[in-house]
């Protein structure tokens, strides 16, 4: 569980940044996620946008939702097509 401080750190940090993954009409495939669970390990956030042709099927808090549980990851914040993911590195 993430505290309402970090989750507001997040929002304002994420908010003026460009998307760094995009889900394509592919889908959530192995290489969004693999790509997804990268930069969390490098940054501890991700900011992702959804292709309109994937938003046909589905909405966009349920991708959302599928690829925070994939990479065991926090969704914080969904908006339009873009959602924000974070997850706290992994102590080594």
């Amino acid at each position: 569980m993430i505290t309402p401080e970090i989750r507001r750190r997040i929002k304002r940090e994420l908010s003026a940044e460009r998307p760094t993954v995009w889900i394509g009409k592919n889908g959530i495939s192995q290489e969004v996620l693999v790509e997804v669970d990268g930069q969390l390990e490098r940054t501890e956030m991700v900011k992702v946008r959804i292709l309109k042709a994937v938003l046909d099927e589905n909405n966009a808090k349920a991708i959302a939702d599928e690829v925070a549980q994939q990479t065991e990851s926090v969704l914080i914040e969904v908006r339009g097509h873009t959602f924000m993911l974070y997850r706290k590195k992994k102590k080594t």
